[in-house]
């Protein structure tokens, strides 16, 4: 081979390398903003069919970007905000409880002579252990002011640290949705030159697989809260729309509700009232059952196209890996994976019938 051949293979080794140490070099720079980059990708295409209504009807891109970015940001910032404010309210009423078990101790709660069985010895240990005040404080030592405290600050730091990454995924929202139209063509002539007409069949598939998480997980995970809000309401448990609200959010994740429940019973069977405890729990197991096993597997299915198992190894394993953004990546991923595995298997298929 002569050097006139030699140098343009020299040169697109040098190209690729270079493109890869810089490449490796800008994620690392990125990689404390990527998770927030990663999600307002998601918002914006949770929300995109939405935004594409409203562009036809507004003439400024950039008015409307920022618009659809502060409902967003309010949207998560005020039920949060509400939900602070009422455990601030409540945090005065824990702290006197605290101070007043320690010192006086826990009397036997009259719940307890209701149990069917093991009443009688589950009586003697409360009675060794959280009655009198030795045993309350010894019990209740790591709820002291000086780990609350301590525990207050690293809660502190991390709420900061969340803060800025959500202002971050903001900021990123807003231009993605700004500059839409520039950024899917960019797409479109990248992912061609790259991977050819798959390229863009990848693309159609994760925002597919993106839109039926967010069907299948968030609208049924607050349809589970509406409706335990009621049951929490009909059967008398304390803060039962904060209850409602929290379950809403933890029914995003696969049997996250559940802890939920656990603690609406511990707050009813707190306050005399077991049988109403275990009905909350038997119908939150139920409401549960029913949107895991028949409404979930429907919508991300048939948006992925992917078996329930898979579905559910990529939410599982997503929020394992990457947190709560992995409920949403986790999916994505598997259903592009299985996507590029189907058309390989069917390319033979296509070579012989084109033969």
């Amino acid at each position: 081979m002569s050097d006139p051949e030699r140098a343009p293979l020299k040169t697109v080794v040098a190209k690729a390398v270079l493109v890869g140490v810089l490449g490796l070099f800008g994620l690392w720079i990125a990689s404390s903003f990527v998770p927030a980059l990663i999600w307002s990708v998601v918002i914006a295409i949770a929300i995109d069919p939405l935004y594409v209504r409203a562009q036809q009807r507004w003439r400024s891109r950039t008015g409307l970007a920022a618009l659809v970015t502060l409902a967003v940001g309010l949207l998560v910032v005020v039920p949060i905000a509400v939900g602070i404010t009422h455990v601030a309210g409540e945090a005065y009423d824990v702290a006197t409880w605290l101070s007043s078990a320690r010192a006086n101790g826990i009397p036997v709660p009259d719940w307890l002579q209701q149990l069917p069985i093991g009443r009688d010895a589950l009586a003697q240990w409360w009675q060794a252990n959280l009655a009198t005040p030795q045993g309350a404080s010894r019990h209740l030592h790591h709820l002291s002011g000086s780990e609350l405290i301590a525990n207050s600050g690293l809660i502190g730091k991390g709420l900061v640290h969340r803060l800025i990454i959500f202002a971050f995924t903001l900021f990123a929202l807003f231009f993605l949705l700004r500059d839409r139209a520039l950024l899917i063509d960019q797409y479109r002539i990248a992912s061609s030159r790259l991977l050819g007409p798959a390229g863009e069949r990848i693309g159609r598939q994760a925002i597919r697989s993106v839109r039926g998480t967010i069907d299948g997980l968030v609208l049924v995970g607050l349809g589970e809260g509406v409706v335990m809000t009621v049951v929490y309401a009909l059967f008398g448990a304390p803060h039962a729309l904060l209850l409602g609200a929290l379950t809403g959010v933890a029914a995003i994740i696969p049997f996250g509700a559940a802890v939920l429940f656990a603690v609406a019973a511990v707050l009813m069977v707190g306050q005399g009232s077991l049988l109403a405890a275990i009905a909350v729990v038997v119908i939150g197991f139920i409401v549960v059952g029913i949107a895991d096993h028949f409404i979930r597997p429907v919508l991300i299915g048939s948006a992925t196209r992917l078996p329930f198992l898979w579905v559910l190894i990529g939410i599982l394993g997503g929020v394992e890996t990457l947190g709560l953004l992995g409920l949403f990546v986790g999916p994505a991923t598997m259903a592009v994976l299985v996507m590029l595995w189907r058309e390989y298997l069917e390319e033979p298929a296509r070579n012989t019938e084109t033969l």
